[in-house]
């Protein structure tokens, strides 16, 4: 240790902004971030994955947050010898790229784009995800994440484009990348498919028709019966394509009469669902499901040639919870439907476009949007009488995500990545991953992956990472993993080749296997893939020399954070890239973070304008306190209210007192030419105290902090802040007046090791105090604080019985300070004594008895029994919990027994002796058991002339009587004060020697006159002069006051 110039007074105000401007400067100038990496070069790695953004958008507050957690950890695994490389990377392609470009260009659709040109287009893609990329970087690095961007990927860079397509290969190759005719969310205005975990990013709340319509069999025996099948549908313009009916084989199902308007008809439905037919009704016949089978029925709408359908299915499906029982079936527009009719051989007949409006030539919709078609056709079949019954429903139903149109379920060819095949997998792979919040394993993310379908990957649009297969007409076909390797099939040089549409679709070869020409199919992929893949193609593995070894170093991840609706986007796909290709899930640990809302608990939208900027909102209150409030304010994983009220209010409660205590410090340090050594042995308690609490806490926020849970590191630093400034010093302070070297150490070691403590956290200050204070204070210290190691905690200095005496006499002071508040007795009135009930009393020292005293003002403390029954009413009661673990069924005898005796002579004697002896009948005999303090509730309630606070089983009388030595030793304690003030007023310096001229009316002065000893030292006045010419009524006490500085 070297001790350093001397220690400068730092101001007790703060501007944060303004003091982290400096400290960016301070870290660019010196390259602090770049050294916290190189100097760990060697140490084990620790690894982070960055999330990348999409830069086609302003950064808003949500994008702070991320960010909060994302530097955290980092910081702290690297202050713990860990290197951490930080990668930034920038997400690039994607639909919502696409649709942003489309509105800027005044575009509707997919035609306007190949009018306009898929180069001339995807130029403009390119444009608009760099266009906001500088303001990110600013928001990143005024909030001090550190991260590298100079360095930073981007997916739509050849060599990340590379990466994917040898990922797709890999897939490929295991049989895991197939194309299907499939029936999957499809979004009519983008023109393409969706994913599940997309879909589940869209639902939208709107209302629906639910329709019962009547179609008529026309064979076997409900035909004979004259009965109509009742379905029910929700999706009207469906029944334009009807196929089949399905029924369940397993189900009963009924042939019911009703009458209705004096006209009787027979319809069929399940058993189980009748009652939709009403209370009259009357079964007619009943029949299961398979008997029903291959019955023939008119279809509600003849619009389009279906041939070789329109008959009665089974289905194992069709359930009896809602409906009917009896399901419409649409193979175009249905899973479900497809699956079923397939295994019939049935037709598949989509008379609606990919635009989603109905083809033209088919009768009363043609051209007409599917939603808007079921007004026409509700219509229409109430005319013909096929309408058994009409109504509206509010439900969620899935809309594009990014341009919020309804979507269909729509039959097409597209590529599947079969995730199913690896669900035991990625099941394993989950169970091996740390989530925070734990319940996310199992809930949210478990359930998605056990209701796991396979993942639609290929995309009919433009901007996208090609898909890397290319076909003959023979449907022979090869997947790519490289532009070298495409160079080697087309015979040309590709390496410098813009991997992206259109210019990739311009390459072809012929067939290995029929000599027919090759060509690359249309679709591109799913850009949620390319994000899933940023663990290897960052490092453009495997092709990049050297990519192995750095993706081999930091796969997988140690730690991955983003929101909660990413356990179906980010987190999702990297767990299934990482398992299809390396078998082994991309990360380990996760952290899922609530989403941000405004101050009084709204979703923030620009529609609502209560959106906060977090530039301004970073500069208005400064970065570390909008860190700290992410941090520590709330669970990371609950919704959390962002307002200024509540930003302001943490930085008061805590960092504040963090800079007040080491301004304080700087201030008495500054004072007494204090020179830094090592901790002395001639510790006092109050310093013993705080130096155990500095060492629980740093075991504290260590394992806090290994366990991603900053909540309870900032509960535990706010507390030792309170305690360091509230107590210790409050307590120490007369010696910090007198220099005492050994209370400047103590304190400069608690605020040393607090700032390393709090530097992962809230870097600016942290790195503020460690230039302003540590450096200076101690010149061989470490450049900064970022480049410090992480404290350790001693284990042998921690002394769990101090630290739960000390926290008895806090809490005891604020019932104290609560009961003079209730009784209007100021605290600087003294008073003769209180009275003190609590568990583990009696084990507090003298000392910190006497602590509570001087807190309190008060003369004599004493445990409430000393005052004896002329002064408190004690009451007793059973303790259930602790007599009936002794005593089991016997313990309502023995409660009854406690009430019949004198409490006080009970209470006595159990405080004395700490057992009792107490005579019971039980079960007939006369029987004398024991019982100990703990096995009675204790109610003490001294009497009046007292003002008693409690709070869970501790109390605080105080005796309010006041003699005329209270009065007047009450009215020095205010003169003392007054003097206080008045020195503060007018700027004199702590260790300043004055002159006092004083006056007051004859009562106040004889009281001064006869303690002028005790005020001179009290207020460092080396003679104190009464003027008896001068008067004041400017205060309550008509003191009139003059200090000279000596």
């Amino acid at each position: 240790m070297k001790s350093g110039r001397g220690i400068n007074t730092l101001p007790a105000q703060i501007d944060l902004p303004q003091m982290e401007a400096g400290i960016l400067d301070f870290w660019s100038q010196n390259q602090i971030f770049e050294k916290s990496v190189a100097n760990r070069n060697g140490a084990p790695r620790w690894s982070f994955y960055e999330g990348p953004p999409t830069a086609n958008g302003k950064p808003g507050t949500h994008h702070i947050e991320a960010r909060v957690f994302k530097d955290l950890f980092p910081r702290f695994q690297t202050m713990k010898g860990k290197q951490v490389i930080r990668k930034a990377g920038w997400d690039c392609h994607g639909l919502p790229v696409e649709i942003a470009v489309e509105k800027e260009l005044g575009f509707t659709g997919k035609a306007d784009i190949e009018k306009f040109g898929v180069a001339a287009f995807n130029e403009k893609c390119k444009e608009s995800v760099q266009r906001h990329v500088d303001e990110f970087t600013d928001m990143t690095k005024r909030m001090g994440f550190w991260v590298d961007f100079d360095d930073a990927y981007w997916t739509m860079s050849p060599a990340y484009i590379e990466s994917v397509w040898w990922s797709l290969q890999q897939i490929w190759k295991k049989g895991l990348l197939v194309q299907d005719h499939r029936v999957a969310p499809y979004c009519p205005r983008c023109g393409t498919g969706l994913s599940d975990h997309e879909l589940a990013q869209g639902y939208e709340t709107i209302k629906d028709p639910s329709v019962f319509v009547r179609f008529p069999a026309t064979s076997g025996k409900l035909a004979d019966l004259n009965a109509s099948l009742l379905v029910w549908t929700t999706t009207p313009w469906t029944l334009v394509a009807n196929t089949a009916v399905a029924v369940n084989p397993k189900v009963e199902y009924q042939v019911v009469e009703i009458t209705t308007d004096d006209k009787s008809e027979r319809l069929v439905v399940a058993t189980d669902l009748a009652p939709v037919l009403g209370e009259d009704r009357k079964v007619i016949a009943t029949f299961k499901g398979t008997e029903l089978e291959h019955t023939k029925y008119s279809r509600p709408f003849d619009f389009v040639e279906i041939n070789d359908a329109h008959y009665v299915v089974l289905a194992d499906y069709v359930t009896v919870e809602d409906g009917t029982g009896l399901v419409h079936q649409s193979p175009a527009f249905g899973a479900d439907d497809l699956e079923v009719c397939r295994k019939y051989n049935l037709p598949v007949v989509n008379p609606v476009n990919p635009d989603g409006h109905f083809q033209k030539e088919v009768p009363l919709v043609g051209g007409v949007f599917f939603k808007e078609a079921d007004k026409a056709l509700i219509k229409d079949l109430k005319s013909r009488g096929l309408m058994f019954k009409s109504l509206q429903f509010e439900h969620s139903y899935p809309h594009c995500w990014r341009c919020h149109t309804a979507l269909m379920y729509y039959a097409q060819p597209s590529w599947y990545i079969k995730t199913t095949a690896i669900k035991k997998e990625l099941l394993r792979e989950n169970s091996n991953t740390d989530w925070h919040p734990e319940t996310i394993k199992t809930g949210r993310f478990g359930d998605w992956l056990n209701n796991n379908i396979d993942w639609a990957v290929s995309r009919n649009r433009y901007w996208g990472t090609p898909l890397p297969i290319w076909r003959c007409e023979n449907k022979h076909e090869v997947c790519v993993g490289s532009l070298s390797e495409l160079g080697k099939l087309s015979g040309t040089q590709l390496s410098n080749l813009d991997p992206h549409r259109p210019f990739v679709d311009d390459v072809k070869f012929k067939c290995a296997e029929c000599s027919a020409t090759m060509e690359r199919i249309p679709e591109v992929i799913d850009c949620w893939y390319d994000s899933g893949a940023m663990p290897f193609a960052q490092w453009g593995y495997p092709h990049k020399p050297g990519s192995e070894a750095e993706f081999k170093a930091a796969y997988p991840a140690d730690f991955i954070c983003e929101a909660i609706d990413q356990t179906r986007g980010w987190f999702y796909t990297l767990m299934t890239i990482g398992t299809l290709v390396f078998d082994k899930s991309s990360y380990k640990t996760v952290l899922c973070l609530g989403h941000i809302l405004d101050k009084d608990g709204r979703k923030m939208s620009k529609h609502l304008g209560n959106v906060l900027e977090p530039m301004p909102l970073m500069n208005q209150h400064g970065a570390d306190a909008v860190r700290w409030y992410m941090l520590a304010a709330g669970s990371p994983w609950s919704a959390r209210r962002v307002g200024h009220d509540a930003i302001t209010d943490v930085v008061r409660k805590t960092l504040l007192t963090y800079w007040n205590t080491i301004s304080f410090f700087t201030l008495y340090a500054n004072a007494a030419d204090f020179k830094v050594t090592s901790l002395p042995t001639d510790l006092t308690l109050m310093d013993r105290w705080i130096l155990s609490e500095l060492n629980k806490l740093i075991q504290g926020v260590d394992n806090a902090l290994e366990n991603f849970d900053s909540q309870a590191a900032g509960t535990q630093l706010a507390a030792f802040i309170d305690d360091l400034s509230n107590w210790y010093v409050r307590r120490s302070r007369r010696r910090f007046w007198d220099g005492d070297p050994v209370a400047l150490n103590t304190l400069y070691f608690c605020l040393k090791n607090l700032t390393l403590l709090l530097a992962p956290m809230v870097p600016f200050i942290s790195e503020h105090v460690w230039q302003t204070l540590i450096k200076v204070a101690e010149s061989d210290q470490i450049e900064s604080v970022h480049l410090a190691k992480f404290p350790v905690s001693n284990k042998a200095v921690i002394d769990e019985k101090l630290s739960t005496s000390v926290a008895l006499s806090r809490r005891l002071v604020e019932l104290g300070r609560s009961a003079r508040a209730e009784s209007g007795v100021k605290i600087r009135q003294p008073l003769s004594r209180a009275l003190v009930s609590a568990p583990g009393w009696e084990q507090i020292s003298d000392e910190i008895k006497t602590h509570i005293a001087e807190e309190l003002n008060i003369l004599k403390l004493d445990g409430i029994h000393v005052a004896g029954s002329d002064l408190v009413d004690i009451s007793v009661k059973a303790n259930f919990r602790t007599l009936g673990t002794k005593f089991g069924a016997d313990v309502q005898v023995i409660a009854k027994q406690i009430a019949s005796v004198d409490p006080a002579a009970m209470v006595k004697a159990l405080r004395i002796s700490n057992t009792y002896k107490l005579k019971v009948n039980l079960a007939g005999k006369d029987k004398e058991i024991e019982i100990d303090i703990d096995d009675l509730v204790i109610t003490e309630t001294p009497r009046s002339g007292w003002s008693v606070a409690s709070h869970s089983g501790e109390s605080l009388a105080l005796d309010l009587e006041l003699t005329p030595e209270l009065i007047r030793a009450g009215q020095i304690r205010e003169v003392i004060r007054a003097i206080q003030e008045e020195r503060k007023n007018i700027g004199l310096d702590v260790s300043d020697r004055i002159t006092v001229n004083w006056n007051a009316p004859t009562e106040l002065a004889t009281a001064i006159s006869s303690a002028i000893t005790e005020i001179s030292a009290e207020v460092l006045a080396t003679n104190m002069v009464q003027i008896n010419s001068e008067s004041s009524s400017d205060n309550e006490l008509s003191l009139w006051l003059k200090l000279i500085k000596n």
